[in-house]
């Protein structure tokens, strides 16, 4: 059988994707990037999966610490999430470019004090998933700071190629 690969692309980009800043620290270094592929796991215990691309720079620091920090966008926070997803070879680091105020956490793990809140997880299992790893992660921390509605890919116009 052969996978109709604009079915498969139309039905993708019809999954439907929030758009999240997760940030991750070891010792001196921290990082940043804009997230879609993250969803709740379980309730009980709390756990989430994230999907990180195998050259984020920020990966290093979510496996040297097991933990990192979800902070979901706002809907008007296009430009951010824009800008949090380029890479940190060409941004540098984008705490200090993008000014970004951070808030502390219990974990040390920086939360971003312009999103909706924060999840502090920590890391349970990592699995290969092609150009991605896969975290289980279970949520340690939550803070919220709005009940504005949050940002989504669709919404921000983002989409993946399928």
């Amino acid at each position: 059988m052969t996978l109709d690969q604009v079915a498969k692309k139309k039905v993708l980009r019809d999954i439907t994707y929030g758009l999240y800043a997760v940030t991750a620290s070891h010792e001196d270094e921290r990082g940043v990037f804009t997230a879609n592929w993250l969803s709740q796991a379980s309730f009980e215990p709390p756990l989430v999966m994230l999907s990180v691309e195998n050259d984020s720079s920020t990966l290093p620091l979510i496996r040297a610490s097991g933990r990192f920090a979800v902070c979901p966008l706002a809907a008007g926070q296009k430009e951010l999430a824009g800008a949090l997803g380029r890479p940190k070879a060409r941004a540098g680091d984008k705490f200090v470019t993008l000014e970004l105020a951070v808030v502390d956490t219990t974990s040390g793990v920086p939360a971003l004090a312009e999103s909706l809140g924060y999840l502090i997880c920590a890391v349970r299992s990592e699995t290969p998933a092609g150009d991605s790893v896969v975290f289980i992660a279970e949520v340690e921390e939550a803070r919220s700071f709005s009940d504005s509605p949050p940002l989504e890919m669709r919404q921000a116009g983002f989409r993946h190629a399928g």
